[in-house]
């Protein structure tokens, strides 16, 4: 492995890292040695990197350091290509315009051989059915989970029967056929599964949901996430 190559791996396992993290550990994860380790992270600080810390305590990447002109494997390339066309057809319009932005903002730094990988890859997506009505509302639902916001939604259950719900929204799947909104339901007291395609009126509400969403998340994973995989919605 060329010392660049170790270099952008260093950082890439400090990015998972929110505590920090000592030298033999890191030394350990990249199959060098501890003393390797040190030098490299001396290397990184002199190209901005803000690594705090010292041997013996452990070593932290904060927040906020941009990696220099990006380098990816062929792999990595078309993993970026076939995920942004996923989301180009199979996300809402705004979401899907961001996925194609994205991609043009990678091709940018890329070098030139690199960026030619990203015009010819050979991985395709095909088109999805066009949303249904309450799937327009992705964007409304995607801004109200960022910021925390209770959701009053008219839902339609599997035999057209309507109900109004207040709903704290957390996290929103993607099926094939199906989006799903993972909330907190003030009605069940509960967390439940909601279709897009069956919303049919939602209001933002101005008034944040009690709990904080990284820890209903939590909640629900430990409840409820492996459900999800077989059952796209109530």
């Amino acid at each position: 492995m060329s010392r660049a190559a170790r270099l952008l791996d260093l950082l890439q396992v400090f990015r998972r890292y929110k505590r920090p993290v000592s030298g033999a550990s890191l030394a350990e994860e990249l199959g060098v040695s501890l003393r390797t380790i040190y030098r490299d992270i001396e290397t990184l600080k002199s190209q901005g990197a803000a690594i705090d810390g010292e041997a013996g305590v452990g070593f932290v990447l904060k927040p906020g350091f941009m990696l220099p002109p990006l380098m990816f494997t062929e792999d990595e390339i078309e993993a970026l290509v076939l995920g942004s066309r996923w989301v180009a057809e199979q996300a809402d319009q705004p979401l899907g315009a961001a996925a194609r932005n994205a991609l043009t903002k990678i091709a940018a730094v890329l070098p030139d051989d690199l960026k030619a990988g990203l015009d010819e890859s050979t991985l395709l997506v095909v088109p999805g059915p066009p949303l249904a009505a309450g799937e327009s509302e992705l964007p409304r639902i995607r801004d109200a989970i960022r910021r925390q916001r209770k959701l009053s939604i008219s839902y339609a259950d599997v035999n057209g029967a309507c109900s109004e719900r207040t709903i704290w929204p957390i996290a929103l799947a993607f099926f094939d056929r199906a989006r799903v909104v993972v909330s907190w339901c003030e009605l069940r007291n509960d967390f439940r599964h909601f279709r897009a395609d069956r919303i049919i009126g939602l209001t933002v509400q101005t008034a944040a949901y009690p709990q904080r969403r990284a820890v209903l998340m939590k909640q629900w994973q430990a409840r409820e996430g492996a459900h999800l995989r077989t059952r796209p919605g109530d």
